[in-house]
């Protein structure tokens, strides 16, 4: 398939109208319907309907792989363009609320560093396209086990840390002076559902095998304080790095006793390392060892 083709019919299907479509892409109406109909006839297939402007069964399932085909294709051409350039003189980091731990921030160049805080499935994609230089990801996971990312481009993983994990409880909480909480105990406690901030609630249903874990407070943000002070207005709880939940005013941190999880971060980056980056891969690996 051609990608031009390809690229036209996704905006198309994401904006439901061929003339902002073509408002968007900088091509004339006539140009996107000529596209839209090489692309269906390529794949002998009608894509769309037009009237109201909506995939087809058909469409909808290249929809599906159209993301990922044209991430490569920008991930490509980003690392080609990235190792013929010159070697930028900035660092950007793109990073989750929770990965930028107190150890990464000490490494961090003393200027020319722009941090973009992201939702974690957004992270590899800044990295592989060049809009980050280096990446930062958490999340839990059994020890020694690596996170489970999205597979947008050929990224290079590195093991930073794994420390431990704890609940968050308001200082008032019946379980907030407990030594230690399993995590099967808390199934049915309120809890807040911040995935792009604390552990996303789906992953805690996962490690621990039930249905259980609704939220009462859904946040869909990235900033950490934000989560802390709901925890300590009482909306619920969170699961958290301890070093970051150690340092919420109005809370308690009880360590998490069962299962046996840490908190993983995760450094992401592509082939070429380069400047500022090299010098910051090379500086956390000689802080982890």
């Amino acid at each position: 398939m051609d990608p031009h083709l390809l690229r036209t019919y996704v905006t198309v299907a994401r904006l439901a109208s061929f003339s902002e479509a073509a408002r968007e892409l900088g091509y004339t109406q006539s140009a996107v319907s000529q596209h839209i109909a090489a692309l269906e006839q390529d794949l002998g297939a009608a894509l769309l309907t037009r009237r109201p402007v909506a995939p087809t069964p058909a469409g909808a399932r290249l929809l599906e792989h159209a993301g990922p085909l044209l991430l490569r294709l920008d991930a490509a051409r980003a690392e080609v363009v990235r190792m013929a350039a010159a070697p930028e003189q900035g660092l950007t980091l793109a990073v989750t609320s929770t990965a930028l731990t107190p150890r990464t921030v000490l490494a961090l160049p003393v200027a020319g560093v722009t941090l973009a805080v992201l939702p974690r499935d957004e992270v590899p994609a800044a990295v592989a396209t060049g809009a980050a230089d280096l990446g930062l990801v958490d999340g839990l996971a059994a020890p020694s086990d690596p996170l489970r990312l999205p597979d947008v481009a050929p990224l290079r993983v590195r093991g930073l840390a794994e420390e431990p994990v704890a609940v968050l409880l308001a200082e008032d909480h019946p379980l907030a002076r407990r030594p230690g909480l399993r995590l099967g105990d808390l199934v049915d406690a309120r809890w807040i559902d911040a995935p792009d901030t604390g552990v996303p609630l789906a992953r805690l249903r996962a490690a621990s095998g039930t249905s259980g874990f609704r939220p009462a407070v859904r946040y869909d943000g990235t900033d950490l304080r934000t989560l802390t002070v709901l925890v300590a207005a009482g909306h619920g709880l969170a699961l958290l790095p301890r070093w970051a939940a150690e340092e919420a005013r109005g809370t308690v941190a009880v360590p998490l006793t069962a299962p046996r999880v840490v908190h993983r971060t995760e450094l992401l980056h592509t082939g070429t390392l380069r400047g500022p980056a090299r010098t910051l891969v090379a500086e956390l690996d000689v802080t982890r060892s």
